[in-house]
């Protein structure tokens, strides 16, 4: 077997060997008309993430695949049967990214008259997720491998690392508070050391002090293999979002006593659920989703503010722009059999009548800083079971940006001054919150 992209070569001496082994080649390697069985392939994606790297291979027919793990050094072997070796899937060796986090290369060839195999040499060990995506959208079938790695990054340590400076500077105006801080620190952990033990309040113990640094946990919408919403341009949402956003948490950096936290900095997909589930892990104190609307009529217009809803939504349109973000883990890809009904579960129903409070205060002061530049679609914040405010215990909202289904909108997405405004008007509305309603002591967890 001849792998693309390897290093090996065969040195033939006989030339009637050398021209049946041509032949054969043009057999094996060539396009898919010179083969009437098999499947069509496509299209094959790689989208390189700090969490995982996503391999998809986009076909005509449902392919059949086998996989094994091999060490020393750390390889992914990959079967795909049903498929023929042509360009497309040569295609894959180029698009591996010199910085991919868990790929260093990629190999592809014909193992067997049916049968392709990938040999992805990786960087470090790595937990692989192979499974298929029936059609959806614009889409054929899917085979996608999500690439693990075995010790998971803990999004919290990094936050922590990251903010290292900013929270040194705060405990020095502060040193009182910092102690306090420290203290609390220290009861949490002796707690968790003796879970069948019931805390009793320590009337000696020192109270944490509420000025902390503030997290908020901006999250760009879409990514990856779920484009979001595309514009008449040609402009894709998750693009918009994704520049938007990093110019809201570049502003929030630059506030003294808050640090901001990206469900993703990058081109990929995050299935809703783990949106959630990392603005809880870095105890964010706020949850700021970040869209830009598509209506099925291109005259709708404005910028809009939700929250999150237990007893159905506030409009027809509500409803509807819900239904289609609640379809993104369909569009994006995601591995059902890998997901805990437990935690899921535990979305649905833990969202409670106070987080919903305090996210429509937050709607609130942030629709208002909108409204002051830009047109609204709706004067207030309405409301509608979006999976990814579920977050029991952060204020949660989402903000459509503009419709980018109107063509006078997506060209001022597009806009870097009305990105800036956007921007701007997003952190001045959290500031209004927080003057009116002060952050709570939290005990870190580390």
């Amino acid at each position: 077997m001849k792998f693309i992209g390897g290093n090996r070569t065969n040195r033939l001496k006989r030339r009637d060997l050398l021209k049946r082994i041509a032949q054969t080649s043009a057999l094996i390697f060539l396009g898919p008309s010179q083969i009437a069985w098999g499947a069509k392939l496509v299209a094959v994606r790689i989208w390189p993430a700090e969490d995982y790297t996503r391999v998809t291979l986009e076909s005509d027919k449902v392919l059949k695949v086998s996989h094994q793990l091999l060490t020393n050094p750390h390889r992914l072997v990959v079967d795909v049967e049903g498929l023929e070796l042509n360009n497309t899937i040569k295609e894959l060796v180029a698009k591996v990214n010199s910085n991919d986090p868990y790929i260093a290369q990629v190999r592809v060839g014909q193992f067997q008259p049916k049968v392709v195999r990938l040999v992805f040499d990786l960087k470090e060990s790595i937990q692989p997720q192979l499974f298929t995506l029936d059609p959806v959208g614009s889409y054929q079938n899917r085979l996608v491998f999500d690439l693990y790695p075995t010790v998971a990054n803990d999004p919290l340590m990094e936050l922590v690392r990251q903010s290292a400076k900013k929270e040194a500077a705060l405990d020095a105006d502060d040193p009182i508070g910092a102690i306090a801080r420290r203290e609390a620190q220290k009861a949490e952990a002796n707690k968790s050391n003796k879970p069948n033990e019931i805390a009793k309040p320590d009337s000696k113990a020192a109270k944490p002090s509420h000025r902390r640094l503030l997290t908020i946990a901006i999250d760009p919408g879409h990514g990856g293999e779920d484009p979001g919403a595309i514009g008449k341009r040609g402009s894709r949402e998750k693009d918009i979002v994704l520049a938007i956003s990093r110019r809201l948490k570049q502003k929030i950096e630059a506030e003294p006593d808050m640090r901001t936290y990206l469900t993703r900095d990058g081109d990929y997909f995050v299935p809703l659920h783990v949106r959630v589930n990392k603005a809880r892990r870095v105890q964010a104190d706020l949850f700021v989703s970040v869209h830009a609307d598509a209506f099925i009529k291109p005259q709708a217009r404005g910028a809009s503010v939700f929250a999150l809803s237990q007893h159905g939504a506030t409009s027809s349109a509500a409803r509807w722009l819900a239904n289609k973000e609640n379809g993104a883990d369909l569009i994006g890809g995601l591995n059902i059999k890998t997901q805990d009904k437990q935690v899921a579960q535990l979305l649905l129903d833990m969202s409670t009548t106070a987080q919903i409070k305090d996210s429509l205060k937050l709607g609130d002061a942030v629709l208002k800083q909108i409204g002051g530049f830009a047109k609204l679609h709706k004067p207030q914040v309405e409301q509608a079971s979006f999976a990814v405010l579920k977050a029991p215990d952060v204020p949660s909202i989402l903000i459509e940006t503009a419709f980018i289904s109107n063509p006078e909108e997506e060209a001022r997405l597009n806009d870097h001054v009305y990105q800036e405004q956007i921007a701007q008007a997003i952190l001045r509305g959290i500031r209004n919150y927080f003057a009116k309603n002060p952050p709570v002591a939290k005990s870190r967890q580390i």
